[in-house]
């Protein structure tokens, strides 16, 4: 198996060595040439939601990404990934434009729901498929907001959705990938091999 990692911006070498840890064989992606290697799935970090939409524009993976998740490769979103992912989001200031993004999770994302990084947080709590609470990192993180019937709410923290899944797409508001915990990664790699 081998995993391709979005390293545009964000916490991306984190994604990496939780991958190496499983023994999971990754690259990076930095350009179109990078993507058209062989890969099984997809890890999107979190980052600057705003700052890794425009690279992926500028940088024209944009449509191939989309085109290749919509037919059916894995990918898992976690924080701005998260955002990327999403088909609608809220909390953009007026002033600046929606960034580019994937769009492909039938969901809207709040953007910064939880507060700037005086927001950020770290508790405990249940995810569906994994046994025991895992432990969830927050940094100026966003939370689904709604969703439409074929994504399936796999955690929620004070009410508010945290982790969601469709189809082959997998996302978290949270960071697994700054945790020793891999249970999230594992689970991502269940999809990848059911596919």
């Amino acid at each position: 198996m081998r995993i391709a990692v979005l390293a545009l911006q964000g916490a991306f070498l984190e994604h990496e060595m939780m991958l190496r840890k499983l023994g999971i064989d990754c690259f990076e992606v930095r350009r179109l040439e990078d993507w058209q290697q062989e890969k099984d799935g997809l890890i999107i970090p979190g980052g600057e939601s705003t700052t890794q939409g425009k690279l992926l524009r500028d940088l024209s993976l944009l449509d191939p990404i989309r085109e290749a998740i919509e037919a059916g490769l894995p990918v898992f979103g976690t924080c701005a990934g998260l955002i990327l992912l999403a088909r609608e989001v809220e909390g953009n200031s007026p002033s600046v434009p929606v960034p580019p993004r994937l769009g492909t999770m039938r969901m809207t994302a709040a953007r910064n729901a939880y507060g700037r990084q005086l927001g950020s947080f770290h508790t405990e709590a249940p995810f569906k498929g994994i046994d025991g609470d895992i432990p969830m990192t927050f940094i100026r993180a966003p939370y689904i907001k709604e969703s439409a019937d074929e994504v399936e709410t796999l955690s929620e923290v004070d009410g508010y959705i945290v982790a969601a899944r469709q189809g082959n797409q997998l996302v978290a508001a949270f960071h697994p990938e700054l945790d020793s915990d891999m249970r999230v990664h594992e689970y991502f790699m269940e999809m990848v091999k059911g596919r």
